[in-house]
């Protein structure tokens, strides 16, 4: 069964949980819009989210702790609300008396008090009481006055916190050190390249500009903000820019630059082209070039490298994906990108997927980053990536860049540093591949 909330609604409801994964266990066009098929799906599951759609486009429903069943009677429940969706918001109705919070009616799908029920006497209806006096709520903010079903799904509320963590990792200053000294004593086996590149490709505020700023924040010590980097529906990112990371304030550089470029649009004529691109993974485009979606950079342009050399050339691909935004990612974007994986394939060049703002679609890592590869949900989500993308799953590393926060965390440290170290291991591959 294919649920209608899609993955931005789940973790929406999810949030106002405390966390939680949503498992589908009845769907009526499927199972039927009777009571009897959904007591015969959802009987003795609980928490559930039960949610209701409409020809006006009216998500709805309700929230309980309690466990169906076919008693007949009211059970209490200081937990139950009710609910509708405006977008990725979701506006609750709290429980009014939670003594007749959920009615256990065998006529009928999710009851809640007289207030309101999905799949009423057997039927693709609503019945929406507002004045019922279990919950209050408006009906035309609810559900737009609107009372036949297009559809009804309920929801079993599952832990999201796996028992064995999905990946390993060691969280403490001590693993923290090593990764920096491995980075600061990184020296490329190719002698003509002192610096390696690795070039930043994402959507429009996905965090490329962040990632580098995260970084460059480890090594100074503090949070910095150097590159330009915030919120907006076109890229602030107009320039190639490629940023050197120093070792301290007045410290050396270290051996790897991030080069920044303009966001990825779906729309052609908008946002980084993707002739550039490979002009980029060439060498031909020097850096503070000012992008021009309308047409790539060409020979005759001012600063044109005709004849880079290795050094100035790109030896590893970033793709920076925002996790909140992987589920809605439209198919003109994903065709983009496999475009520019072919390009990046034929020249053979490593590529990995930086996974940011983990903490914003999962509950479980906003409580704590440390639980990132203890969630099933973030484990899921590098599933999807990997299979649209096409990128493997060994190669996805979430990243929880420096955003709001004012000092640097541990443990956000460790997954920016990991990624670091991932990317200078494959490209050390790259180099033994073109050296033999």
């Amino acid at each position: 069964m294919n649920p209608m909330l899609n993955t931005i609604q789940q973790r929406a409801i999810s949030k106002q949980l405390g966390g939680g994964k949503l498992k589908l266990l009845y769907k009526a066009t499927i199972h039927g819009f009777t009571g009897a098929a959904f007591h015969q799906q959802c009987d003795n599951h609980g928490p559930t989210v039960s949610v209701g759609y409409n020809a006006s486009g009216y998500v709805f429903g309700g929230y309980t702790t309690q466990a169906f069943s076919q008693s007949g009677q009211y059970v209490a429940d200081r937990e139950a609300f009710l609910f509708t969706l405006k977008g990725e918001r979701v506006i609750k109705y709290n429980v009014t008396n939670s003594t007749y919070a959920v009615n256990m009616i065998t006529s009928c799908g999710p009851y809640f008090g007289e207030s309101l029920v999905l799949v009423y006497g057997n039927r693709a209806v609503v019945h929406s009481n507002a004045g019922g006096g279990y919950y209050t709520f408006n009906d035309a903010e609810m559900h737009g006055n609107v009372l036949n079903l297009t559809e009804c799904e309920v929801y079993e509320v599952e832990d999201d916190e796996l028992e064995k963590p999905w990946r390993t990792t060691v969280w403490d200053s001590v693993k923290r050190k090593e990764m920096m000294d491995s980075i600061r004593l990184f020296k490329p086996t190719i002698t003509a390249v002192d610096q390696v590149r690795v070039l930043l490709i994402g959507q429009v505020g996905a965090g490329k500009s962040s990632f580098f700023n995260s970084i460059n924040s480890i090594f100074r010590g503090h949070v910095t903000s150097q590159a330009t980097a915030g919120c907006s529906k076109t890229s602030l990112t107009t320039k190639f820019r490629t940023y050197s990371i120093k070792d301290g304030r007045e410290g050396k550089p270290l051996p790897i630059i991030l080069c920044d470029t303009m966001g990825l649009e779906e729309n052609t004529g908008a946002g980084l082209d993707v002739d550039d691109i490979s002009n980029i993974l060439k060498g031909h485009v020097p850096d503070t070039y000012q992008f021009n979606p309308i047409a790539p950079l060409q020979p005759r342009a001012p600063g044109y490298r005709e004849s880079p050399a290795l050094k100035d050339q790109i030896h590893c691909v970033a793709y920076v994906i925002d996790a909140s935004k992987v589920s809605i990612m439209s198919d003109k974007l994903e065709a983009k990108l496999d475009a520019i994986r072919r390009k990046i394939n034929l020249m053979g060049l490593p590529q990995l997927v930086l996974l940011t703002k983990p903490d914003e679609c999962c509950p479980l890592v906003s409580e704590d980053v440390k639980n990132i590869y203890s969630s099933g949900y973030i484990r899921d989500l590098v599933q999807t990536v990997h299979t649209r993308l096409g990128v493997p799953m060994c190669c996805i590393v979430p990243v929880k860049n420096y955003s709001m926060e004012l000092e640097l965390d541990l443990n956000c440290d460790i997954l920016l540093l990991s990624a670091v170290v991932q990317m200078l291991r494959y490209i050390d591959n790259y180099f033994d591949d073109i050296s033999d």
